[in-house]
């Protein structure tokens, strides 16, 4: 069963993305530059790609002037969606807030702050948990436009999968605006930590009973019966006179009780 789901691509690729998010900063506020935002085509855009391909063949076989307009007008456009696509992500910051401590199980909260520094909006911009690399987990996107020179806070969820304390899991943040043909993305990987609590009990059982105070009635009436008290225990044949208490001596003949002496093992 383990080596029919053995997958040496999955492990491959689990691999390069371990590696490479470990060159990544830790960082709870990142600017993206050109060093960090990465952009490659979608589905989508690799289909324009082939369509302008078979265009372009066509046009040149049949010589066909409408379909070199056609087919330059797309792709003219296709490179200003591109240039857009980068331009939304590039030059955004990004801050985050980290989350108090929460109950193991339950879905823990932190928001993240888009800061906008240009004088136009940027749409379509999303952030989620990286899912991990056998693709099992899917990733939840938050969605947000950011309006010009202001900010715009989001919040991301994530259940943490262990106890104690923990860092936030790895971020990613994408925008496909204008066309949807370009992805852009980039990898966060948070300083901030958080703590995980254990579930409480839904039943506890109940607290065992305190003990009484020493100078409390309990105490004292368990001295009128055993004689102890406080480093003070009754009289045994053999003890030093030294240790003989005789100022409760008499106290002690007229309740009824016999000498007592200092306990020197307390």
């Amino acid at each position: 069963m383990v080596a029919r789901n053995w997958n040496p691509f999955a492990l491959v690729r689990s691999r390069f993305q371990q590696w490479w998010q470990s060159r990544l900063p830790l960082t709870d506020s990142v600017l993206l530059t050109q060093r960090n935002v990465y952009i490659l085509p979608t589905r989508p855009g690799w289909m324009l790609a082939l369509t302008l391909l078979v265009l372009l063949v066509a046009s040149v076989n049949y010589q066909l002037n409408l379909g070199y307009l056609l087919t330059f007008l797309l792709a003219g456009s296709a490179l200003t969606g591109m240039h857009v696509c980068h331009g939304t992500l590039r030059g955004l910051a990004m801050n985050l807030t980290a989350p108090p401590a929460q109950f193991a199980g339950s879905a823990a909260v932190f928001e993240v702050k888009f800061t906008n520094t240009r004088h136009s909006t940027r749409y379509g911009i999303g952030l989620s948990v990286l899912p991990a690399s056998d693709g099992q987990d899917k990733p939840h996107w938050v969605w947000a436009d950011v309006p010009a020179q202001d900010s715009r806070s989001v919040q991301v969820a994530f259940t943490p999968a262990r106890r104690g304390m923990q860092r936030l899991p790895v971020l990613t943040a994408e925008t496909r605006f204008p066309l949807g043909t370009f992805r852009v993305w980039t990898i966060w990987r948070p300083a901030a930590q958080m703590m995980v609590y254990p579930v409480p009990e839904l039943r506890p059982p109940p607290l065992p009973p305190g003990e009484p105070r020493s100078g409390g009635a309990d105490a004292k009436a368990r001295w009128q019966s055993s004689g102890e008290f406080d480093g003070v225990r009754a009289y045994r044949r053999g003890d030093p006179l030294k240790l003989v208490m005789w100022k409760k001596a008499a106290k002690a003949d007229e309740q009824g009780n016999g000498l007592v002496v200092r306990d020197t093992q307390q």
